[in-house]
């Protein structure tokens, strides 16, 4: 555990060699990096750590935004001890974050590899970011009155897992610990609200700040199948990475949970970059 700008986060770090900081997305823990970590850790310095509220960290006493949480990452390298520039990994919404972090912090970021990565919107949202944070919270205090998360958090996880993931993938023993906690809870509605307002974010800082000159992927996962919607979301992903001027890689067959689903793509993405 460690005090992060006033906040104890549960942060790990394993093996040895260039760092690389792995962000999971909306709602996710330390935990659903394990398989990529077995790949990486040999011949990598593996970070990854818990955004406020989730997984082991404590809450933070306001509302995430993509920029504090692209200084979060700076600051757990800070206190960490590493300096030097690092690969940044950011799966869905943490792909706001790791895109934010290199371009606030340039010489911090070695490259990038946005994982099946939201996608910035350049419209603003249309209720004010304090109400549709006071709603969420409100709504997860009563859930956590109720007994909801005790009762009902674990299935959730599971089920969103699952609608994640194409292969079956065994609970982790923390998993049910971790998301019968109203503290868990409330930082995943408090996620879920910030979502547009951190998308507006990446979308206005783009023209305001570069990229530095890194390496970027663009790994978007692929179920196999000819959907309209598959296929959209695929086009998507590929306007990104021409957007970034970066590489686009497909992880197929891969759910939007591709570290679980494809971790081997995951780990060849930091390796290639």
């Amino acid at each position: 555990m460690l005090r992060v700008d006033g906040v104890p986060l549960h942060v790990l770090r394993e093996g040895s060699g260039p760092a690389v900081v792995l962000c999971g997305g909306l709602g996710m823990a330390w935990f659903d990096w394990e398989a990529v970590v077995a790949l990486l850790a040999p011949d990598h310095t593996v970070i990854r750590f818990d955004r406020p509220g989730l997984g082991l960290s404590a809450p933070a006493p306001g509302p995430p935004t993509a920029a504090a949480e692209a200084d979060r990452i700076a600051h757990v390298l800070d206190a960490l001890g590493h300096p030097g520039p690092a690969t940044v990994v950011g799966h869905s919404m943490a792909a706001f974050h790791a895109e934010v972090f290199a371009r606030l912090h340039p010489h911090r970021c070695a490259g990038l590899v946005l994982a099946d990565g939201s996608l910035a919107d350049p419209a603003r949202p249309v209720l004010p970011r304090a109400v549709r944070h006071a709603w969420a919270g409100g709504v997860a205090g009563a859930a956590s009155a109720a007994g909801l998360p005790r009762a009902l958090g674990p299935v959730g996880r599971r089920l969103i897992s699952r609608a994640g993931a194409l292969g079956p993938h065994p609970a982790h023993p923390w998993e049910r610990t971790t998301y019968r906690t109203s503290r868990v809870v409330r930082a995943c509605a408090l996620e879920n609200a910030a979502h547009p307002y951190q998308a507006a974010e990446v979308a206005a800082l783009r023209p305001e700040r570069a990229l530095p000159p890194v390496p970027v992927t663009v790994l978007a996962a692929y179920g196999g199948g000819e959907t309209p919607r598959e296929l959209r979301w695929l086009e998507r992903q590929r306007g990104l990475a021409t957007e970034l001027g970066g590489r686009f890689v497909v992880a197929a067959p891969a759910g939007h949970l591709l570290m679980a689903d494809a971790p081997d793509a995951v780990a060849r993405a930091v390796r290639e970059l």
